[in-house]
């Protein structure tokens, strides 16, 4: 069996749970139908995941593109998918 570092397991441990919990903010704001939240989530959730960027690119600059990237594509699906007809606003939004 390897030698196992805590702080490295406690890290791990840290890690999973604040990706596990962004991730589930996302999904409220997602269900809610909430783009700005949506998208902000998605780029939290991107950045603390992206561990594996750094360690392939070992550059950690890209994390901040993963970040954008993220966004536009949480923002930009809330966006298109799922409009509801014309006149009817979605579930979740604001009133006018």
């Amino acid at each position: 069996m390897p030698d196992i570092n805590p702080l490295t397991a406690l890290g791990v441990v840290a890690a999973t749970a604040a990706t596990d919990a962004v991730y589930v903010m996302f999904t409220s704001a997602v269900v809610a139908r909430r783009r700005l939240p949506a998208a902000n989530w998605s780029a939290i959730w991107y950045t603390l995941s992206s561990f594996a960027v750094i360690s392939y690119t070992e550059n950690w600059i890209y994390v901040a593109f993963a970040a954008v990237g993220s966004w536009i594509g949480a923002y930009a699906s809330m966006t298109f998918l799922h409009r509801p007809p014309a006149g009817q606003a979605p579930i979740g939004s604001a009133p006018d």
